[in-house]
């Protein structure tokens, strides 16, 4: 038995996947389908104070009453956005409009890095961290999507109004309210519009920003969300295309011969069969299919797309080299039902589409005992901390402490056409996120800062 390893472009692997659908066969043994939530623990003395301050401050209850302030402003800005297209590797009209407004609102030095990513820092005193905040520019929706916005019953509809654009407009009212009333932080802020969070972008815009910048201390990513929950754990993936080949023929003259499309369905089978762990949570799925020629062929090729995913990096793996040999056991099984040999035999290859690292940001970590005490202390039921898989995969697989935080308002449809957003108190997520930051990276004359350097 032979095969073959390949890793391809994503690009090249994108157009090349054929989209029929195959029911999921996901492994969860005894767990459900919902994302995996995790107990939050006590947020210390010293946090607490920190936070007192900051939001007794009349500086900081300024800025937040200028960023409630702000909210008919940003939820124009979010139109405008939403409107401009951002399909998966094609970002960069919207990045560079993204790009525009850092450098309108007074970020000099913003600029596009090689990977298209938009980046501007607002500097502190040169004394504290440096910490990203975040939100992605790309939508999962493919060129030529209708993204006017639609309004009815108070609510936004439009192709990614949620996910992830108005975690952009955020950014730019907070840098706004920031530069309005003249804030020194103590520590930089970076502000990230970043490719590459949705489909087979693969995290390529964090990946490069981390890569390139090893002085960051911090993340705070911004998704959809009223601001209820944090999420500190990131679920890392492999996504494989699998192709089987074999020499084909006529179904009755060439009867005898091993068919691609069995080896595939003989592959799935035993796929269907691994057994994954439910602590950490650990799933797959055969996503899509496709392959042969005609019905009265025996197919020379066939092919799968396999969606592995895990909250621990060991158990991932170990996943994946269950299916892989699941894979090999279905194709031998071909085989040898038809005793083929040498050039008649099925082959397969595998090609890599999809790497995202697993990671997580311990729960009692500074950063997440920042934001836990800002969402209680603002009259908000005890939040939630949960894993997904986002732009915070990267540092936390760096072991860089990151947190994704509501964007404000309510949201639904994400990833259809009828995405929509409801803007009804909107500002609550945002002034949630802005104190998380503010204590993080401090405020001259207020607080010092929470999170701390991270050892060079």
């Amino acid at each position: 038995m032979t095969y073959r390893i390949r890793f391809n472009a994503l690009q090249s692997v994108r157009s090349s996947m054929v989209a029929a659908p195959c029911a999921a066969l996901l492994a969860l043994a005894a767990s459900g389908v919902s994302a995996q939530t995790f107990p939050v623990g006590p947020v210390s003395p010293a946090v607490d104070g920190t936070y007192t301050r900051l939001e007794s401050a009349p500086l900081v209850k300024k800025v937040l009453a200028d960023l409630q302030a702000d909210d008919a402003r940003t939820l124009a800005e979010l139109k405008t956005m939403v409107q401009i297209p951002s399909p998966p590797f094609k970002e960069k009209v919207r990045a560079e409009y993204f790009l525009s407004r850092l450098k309108a609102l007074g970020l000099a030095d913003a600029h596009m890095d090689s990977e298209g990513n938009a980046i501007g820092v607002r500097k502190g005193t040169g004394n504290g961290p440096r910490i990203v905040v975040s939100a992605h520019l790309d939508t999962v929706f493919p060129e030529g999507t209708d993204v006017t916005v639609k309004e009815r019953d108070g609510k936004l509809y439009a192709p990614g109004i949620a996910d992830d654009t108005r975690g952009l407009a955020v950014l730019l009212s907070m840098i706004k309210v920031l530069n309005d009333n003249k804030v020194r932080t103590v520590g930089d802020i970076v502000f990230v519009g970043n490719v590459g969070e949705e489909e087979l972008g693969n995290l390529r815009g964090m990946k490069a920003l981390f890569r390139d910048h090893p002085d960051i201390d911090g993340m705070v990513g911004l998704e959809p969300g009223t601001g209820g929950s944090v999420l500190t754990q990131g679920t890392g993936s492999h996504r494989y295309e699998v192709t089987f080949r074999g020499p084909g023929g006529h179904s009755f003259g060439a009867f005898g011969l091993p068919s691609a499309i069995h080896a595939m369905g003989r592959a799935v089978g035993k796929i269907s069969d691994v057994r994954t762990p439910t602590d950490p949570k650990t799933t797959f799925t055969v996503g899509t299919v496709g392959g042969g020629t005609s019905v009265n062929a025996i197919a020379g090729d066939a092919r799968i797309a396999i969606d592995i995913r895990s909250n621990g990096t060991p158990a991932l793996l170990e996943t994946e080299k269950q299916i892989m040999a699941a894979i090999e056991a279905g194709v031998s099984e071909e085989n040898k039902r038809w005793s083929a040999e040498g050039k008649n035999q099925i082959t397969f290859d595998k090609k890599l589409i999809g790497d995202r690292p697993a990671g997580q940001t311990a729960t009692d970590s500074l950063i997440v005992q920042s934001a836990v005490r800002v969402i209680q202390g603002n009259g908000k039921e005890k939040p939630s901390l949960r894993g997904g898989s986002t732009d915070a995969n990267v540092p936390m697989s760096l072991g860089i402490p990151a947190v994704i935080l509501g964007s404000g308002g309510k949201a639904g449809g994400s990833h259809s056409r009828d995405e929509w957003f409801d803007p009804t108190n909107a500002w609550e997520g945002a002034q949630l996120a802005m104190t998380t930051v503010l204590g993080l990276v401090g405020v001259d004359g207020v607080v010092q800062p929470v999170l701390p350097k991270r050892a060079r």
